[in-house]
């Protein structure tokens, strides 16, 4: 809602920005003296009709009269700082360069807090398809998996960050680009082969384990 008259917005505007630079409310007295204009009276009508239209509440202070800007709670509660992280990307090395905080709505990121999310600025085209393409910001979760075919930020074994879509092969994991042409991250071969062994005894004498025979495929070792 906006104030009714143009007197009433200066009389919103100069309590807004008085606010703002001292930290607390001003008098009538100097409301009146910032508009040129002397009763006092005038600007407590003009206080009061916008206390009717809820841009402003009033309160009492101490046997005196403070004023409540209901309309700044309403804006902080609308949005949100999340962090914003930021690659090196003059050298072509995709590091981070800065990490910052980003403002925006609320509705962007739903039910999830702030601290549940963050910003990545793109530094390259390969997701276009998805509507992302370099420069754009793109909000991600953060969560401990992914969906087969999201978007996801993963750091690769060299260092360097990458956006890309999810997938997952068997004990593989891959960050694939939407264009053919992007670079594709696949995630390192498993170091390790691992089986179980269930070993029992007549009592007579203990069990004794001579071989093992699995199967597995090579490129996965």
């Amino acid at each position: 809602m906006h104030p009714r008259t143009k007197r009433q917005k200066e009389v919103l505007d100069y309590i807004t920005s008085f606010i703002d630079r001292n930290g607390h409310e001003p008098s009538y007295q100097q409301i009146a003296r910032h508009l040129g204009v002397s009763s006092r009276a005038g600007i407590q009508r003009h206080v009061a009709a916008l206390e009717d239209q809820g841009l402003l509440a009033r309160r009492r202070d101490n046997g005196g009269f403070g004023i409540d800007l209901p309309l700044k709670k309403i804006v902080s509660d609308l949005v949100c700082g999340i962090e914003l992280i930021e690659l090196n990307k003059d050298d072509g090395e995709h590091t981070v360069g800065t990490r910052s905080v980003i403002t925006l709505s609320r509705d962007l990121i739903g039910w999830l807090s702030p601290d549940e999310v963050f910003a990545f600025r793109c530094v390259d085209d390969s997701l276009t398809d998805r509507h992302i393409c370099e420069d754009d910001i793109v909000i991600l979760e953060k969560r401990p998996y992914a969906r087969r075919g999201s978007v996801v930020l993963v750091k690769a074994s060299d260092g360097q960050f990458r956006l890309g879509l999810y997938y997952q092969h068997g004990p593989e994991t891959e960050i694939r680009p939407e264009h053919a042409e992007g670079e594709r991250i696949a995630s390192p071969n498993a170091r390790y082969l691992q089986w179980r062994a269930t070993l029992t005894s007549d009592g007579a004498q203990g069990p004794i384990l001579t071989s093992v025979t699995a199967a597995y495929l090579p490129r996965n070792l």
